[in-house]
C-alpha cells in the first residue's frame, strides 16, 4: 500500500465518509462537527478522545495524500472538510461503505458489516457483501484482508489495510469486544 494512514487519520477519513452518507445536510463538516464525529461513542471501535490539534494534524496529512480537502462554501464563514476516498481508491458506493465501517469499527464479520453499513449502503444480502469484500481483497493493492478465525469466534473477520498490515495478536478477542461494547 503506497499510503499508510495512522489510526487517527483513518478515523478522520471514515468519519467524513460516514457523515456525508448519513447526514448530508450537515456535510461538509466544520472542525467542531468533525471532532464530534471522531469522538462519537457509539458505532466506534476503539472509542477515541481526540483534540482539535490531533484532528488538524491528521487533516493536514490527509490533504497531502489528496484524501481530504478544504471546502469554502459561499454562505459559510468557516472552513469545512470533505473526503475524496472513493475517487482516490476508485471505490463504488458498496466499497466505500465497507471501508468506512472497517475503519470506524475495526475488524468485522460479513454479517456485522452488512448490519453496520445499513445507513451507508443497503446491501441486498450477504452474497453482495461477500462480492464487495472479494473485490476489495483482489485488487493489485488490496484494501482489505480476511483474518483467520480466532478462538471463540464462529466466523472470520475482515480488516482494512489502510493503516498497514494487521497485527492479529493485538486485536481484542471476541469476548473482550462484547464486554467492551456492553
Amino acid at each position: 500500500m503506497s499510503t499508510i494512514l495512522s489510526a487517527i487519520e483513518a478515523r478522520v477519513l471514515a468519519s467524513l465518509v460516514e457523515k456525508q452518507l448519513t447526514t448530508p445536510e450537515y456535510y461538509p463538516l466544520t472542525l467542531n462537527a468533525l471532532t464530534a464525529a471522531c469522538n462519537q461513542k457509539s458505532n466506534r471501535e476503539p472509542v477515541m478522545s481526540l483534540g482539535e490539534t490531533e484532528i488538524m494534524a491528521a487533516v493536514d496529512r490527509l490533504r497531502d495524500e489528496n484524501l481530504v480537502y478544504l471546502f469554502y462554501g459561499s454562505g459559510s464563514r468557516t472552513v469545512k472538510y470533505k473526503h475524496m476516498l472513493p475517487s482516490v481508491y476508485e471505490l463504488d458506493a458498496a466499497g466505500t461503505a465497507v471501508m468506512a465501517v472497517l475503519m470506524l469499527r475495526g475488524p468485522q464479520t460479513i454479517g456485522e458489516i452488512r448490519s453496520s453499513s445499513g445507513r451507508l449502503h443497503e446491501f441486498a444480502d450477504l452474497n453482495e457483501v461477500q462480492a464487495t469484500l472479494d473485490e476489495l481483497a483482489r485488487r493489485d493493492e488490496p484494501l482489505i484482508v480476511k483474518l483467520e478465525r480466532q478462538p471463540g469466534q464462529k466466523e472470520s473477520r475482515y480488516a482494512h489495510l489502510l493503516c498497514g498490515e494487521i497485527d492479529v495478536a493485538s486485536l481484542p478477542a471476541a469476548g473482550e469486544r462484547r464486554s467492551a461494547a456492553a
